[in-house]
């Protein structure tokens, strides 16, 4: 029996935007289930690489296979709404209800209404949003509870691939860790291949399976995430060596005299 292909396989892939160039060469393969983090400076080419997935812009050069299909070949809209997808603060509609936005992609797929809502009331309690959330507005939820509905809402159709774009950058450390617990749990529950986008490496290196550090829209970095901080390159070792000095500032505090 042949072995499964990558749930997403990135093969020269190559995008310039404005004239300036982003990505250059990306190779990647990404198995199914896995929880990858895209580590790098502000302009590495992060954001653009799950947009390049999500078919919101198409590659100078290369292909992009998603579940061992081209996704050049396929309707780029029929793609999107197969991929669920996160940003910081959720980017949720003002004028529509909780339940709503969450039912948004099934409302596209011509889900009937019953299912949709059942759908979002599954994801409401999943996420420990309180059912008298539902019929508010997204201007009456708080940061944490805006990007709990934003994470539901990428969820709501049942996509196998999650892309993340710093959905919970904005937030408290204490909100963005219990959030972080659960996406982590509903990622392994769900079955889910999942790329997200961080600047939180500590967190990265704790949760991922994998590890891409990107410099200069290169990949400079990728693996585990014990052989990526081992890695000697550069870019690498300045974004490893951060979280690491923190933690030895940490235990010296509790090492003073009192």
């Amino acid at each position: 029996m042949s072995p499964a292909p990558p749930a997403l396989s990135l093969s020269g892939i190559s995008l310039a935007l404005g004239g300036v160039p982003v990505l250059r060469g990306i190779d990647l393969d990404v198995p199914a289930g896995s929880l990858v983090a895209l580590l790098g400076a502000s302009g590495a080419g992060k954001t653009s690489l799950l947009r390049l997935v999500n078919r919101l812009v198409m590659p100078d050069a290369g292909r992009i296979r998603l579940f061992g299909a081209d996704i050049a070949a396929a309707d780029p809209v029929s793609v999107r709404r197969g991929i669920g997808h996160a940003v910081q603060g959720g980017g949720l509609f003002p004028h529509w209800t909780v339940a709503d936005n969450i039912a948004a992609v099934p409302w596209l797929l011509g889900w009937p209404k019953a299912r949709r809502m059942a759908r979002a009331a599954e994801l409401m309690a999943m996420l420990d949003l309180p059912e008298r959330l539902a019929q508010r507005f997204p201007g009456e939820l708080s940061g944490g509870q805006a990007s709990r509905v934003g994470l539901a809402r990428a969820l709501a159709a049942g996509p196998r691939l999650l892309l993340l774009d710093e959905p919970f950058g904005a937030l408290d450390p204490e909100t963005r860790s219990a959030l972080a617990d659960r996406l982590e749990a509903l990622h392994r529950a769900e079955g889910l291949t999942t790329l997200m986008v961080t600047h939180d490496v500590a967190d990265a290196l704790l949760r991922a399976d994998l590890l891409l550090v990107l410099d200069g829209g290169r990949i400079v970095a990728a693996g585990p995430p014990a052989l990526v901080a081992a890695d000697p390159h550069p870019a690498a070792r300045a974004l490893i060596d951060q979280p690491l000095a923190q933690a030895r500032a940490l235990a010296s505090l509790g090492a003073r005299p009192a």
